[in-house]
């Protein structure tokens, strides 16, 4: 119990020294506006939505917990409109809570008669809370005190990509932030980069194969690069896996319920120092669409992203 308070401690206040991570996910792949504001699905009339929670490092008290509630629409076929809900809560002698909420604008314009190219733009509200009082540690002058902060978040991004292919880079936040505790600066955010890149391989008529990345550069911190393989058989059964830069291995599942619901799981087999400690992290996601114009027999074959 005293190692795990005196962890979440020193990783809560080792932000100070590098910068404040935005929440991950390993099944970013279903829901990308979270990294890149001109992601669309490209389909008039397709609302999506979606749930997902992930349960980071099982085992360790006060490990990082996220819940992402989204959907997508189109209004017409050159824009496409998104909401990101994000609750990220981590800590246990001190709990630190980040609230986000930004809605996603993105344009479509045709390059030729397959391909496309989106611009994206991203405006939300962060929410920054830290509970220091009345928790264990609250006998130090440092932390009877609580702090919260309201901060703006702008993005962009541009998204390339036809029927089996996609790239595109972007920032989920242009404006970094601090947030102080009495004078002690607790977090301080940085600008985000991200590149994506994928490619659906068609293996037969019934089994498709993306492979797939994600770059990612923190302003001040180490390139990190996510690589994943995911294959789908009879539009219906999913199966992949996938591995971060020095820090897990993921296994990844789903499978289409019915035409308009998805669930999908990943695990996480940790490769860092927390791997004696942690037994792993769990993500779970349901998948949503509505064909609100009926325009069902245009989406007999998806896009596979």
């Amino acid at each position: 119990m005293r190692f795990s308070i005196f962890f979440i401690i020193a990783l809560v206040f080792c932000t100070v020294a590098t910068a404040q991570q935005e929440p991950q996910y390993s099944q970013y792949l279903y829901n990308m506006s979270t990294v890149n504001p001109a992601y669309v699905k490209g389909q008039a009339g397709l609302f999506s939505s979606g749930i997902l929670y992930r349960k980071q490092w099982q085992g360790i008290e006060g490990a990082p917990e996220t819940a992402n509630i989204f959907g997508s629409i189109p209004f017409g076929e050159k824009i496409e409109m998104s909401v990101n809900y994000v609750h990220d809560a981590i800590g246990d002698a001190i709990q630190v809570r980040n609230d986000f909420l930004n809605v996603d604008f993105a344009y479509i314009t045709n390059l030729s008669e397959s391909l496309r190219l989106s611009y994206g733009l991203k405006a939300g509200i962060n929410s920054f809370k830290l509970n220091a009082l009345g928790s264990d540690v609250a006998s130090d002058p440092a932390f009877q005190d609580n702090t919260s902060q309201l901060n703006m978040s702008i993005g962009a991004g541009v998204y390339l990509f036809d029927s089996n292919f996609y790239a595109g880079v972007s920032s989920p936040n242009l404006l970094p932030s601090d947030a102080t505790l009495n004078t002690i600066k607790v977090t301080q955010t940085a600008i985000h980069l991200y590149g994506v890149f994928g490619y659906v391989f068609d293996i037969s008529d019934s089994v498709k194969l993306k492979p797939s990345t994600v770059i990612k550069q923190v302003v001040g911190a180490p390139v990190t690069f996510d690589i994943s393989a995911n294959t789908l058989i009879y539009n219906r059964f999913e199966v992949g896996a996938s591995y971060r830069y020095q820090d897990a291995f993921v296994g990844l599942l789903g499978f289409k319920i019915t035409p308009d619901l998805r669930i999908g799981y990943a695990y996480d087999f940790s490769l860092s120092n927390l791997s004696s400690t942690s037994n792993g992290s769990h993500e779970i996601m349901l998948l949503f669409d509505f064909d609100l114009l009926h325009l069902g027999n245009k989406y007999t074959s998806p896009r596979f992203f």
